[in-house]
This record gives structure tokens, sequence and C-alpha cells, in this order.
């Protein structure tokens, strides 16, 4: 019989009776139940803290439209270019992460930019557990643009 866990998050098709000991016993299945909570914490190094890949040039009430993620609740779109990543609380447990990005655009726009950690026009704006400010600007011109597809990555503690 397989193993499943249905929509509750009750695991099925596992008798403690018909493995050997010591390899699943009924205190080990309650201690390691399923949570269903959208928050994932990720204590290894090296595996993403969070990620997402958004459409920064959707704003519906203020955000992007935020096409998959993991740990991230919405993108702000502060204005053309200008966004603002916002974390699940208990995410990271400083602003001393890292950030792996890309950004794409239709058409011809070949030579693009991500500004991780700036607000535009005064600089260098510095991570937090809670938000992350970037700017996609055109190399060729320096020009922000809504981008049409950004993807971050974000590793640390």
């Amino acid at each position: 019989m397989p193993i499943t866990i249905n929509g509750s998050g009750t695991l099925t098709g596992v008798s403690t009776g018909g493995l050997p000991n010591g390899i699943v016993d009924e205190d080990m299945i309650a201690t390691n139940a399923v949570s269903t909570s959208k928050l994932a914490t990720n204590t290894q190094k090296g595996i993403a803290k969070a990620w997402v890949n958004f459409d920064g040039t959707t704003n519906t009430s203020g955000s992007c439209t935020m096409r998959d993620s993991f740990n991230v609740n919405s993108v702000t779109d502060n204005g053309t270019g200008d966004y603002t990543v916002n974390f699940l609380s208990g995410t990271l447990s400083d602003g001393n992460y890292a950030v792996a990005a890309s950004v794409a655009f239709e058409g011809n726009q070949s030579r693009n930019i991500l500004n991780v950690a700036v607000t535009p026009g005064t600089g260098y704006t510095a991570p937090t557990t809670s938000a992350l400010r970037m700017e996609v600007v055109n190399y060729g011109n320096g020009n922000a643009w809504d981008a049409d597809a950004v993807s971050i990555v974000v590793f640390g503690d």
C-alpha cells in the first residue's frame, strides 16, 4: 500500500507493525506531523530562504503580480522600475543576506541591470528582515524600466 498524505494532513498507508522496529512509530509520526503553514523555515545553510518571480509591468492596488513565490508576502510597485519585495515575518534573522536576481524585458531591451538595495534618486537602502528594495534600469540609457519578469532569490540566516 502506498504512503499518502490526504488534504487534512493525515498520513495513511503506514502501519507501525509493518515496518522494522525503530524505523517509524506512532510517536514519530505524531511528532513529525505535516504543517500547513505558508511560512517555511530553512535552517540549513545554502538553501534559499525566500524567492519570487513577478511581473513588474502590473500594478494592482500598488502591488505587482507574483507568478510564484516562497516566503514572500507581496511585491510593492513604488514607480517605474522601482520595487520592494516584502518577506513573510520570520523568514530572515537579519538584513545581511545575499541576493541573486535576474530581469527580462519583451522586445529589444538586451542590456538590463537590476540594482538591488537602492532607492532611486537617493542611493543605498539597507536590506531588512521584512523587505528588499530594488530598481530596474536600462544599462544603455540609464532610464528606469518596468520589467516583464523579475526573479529574486535570497540566501541568509
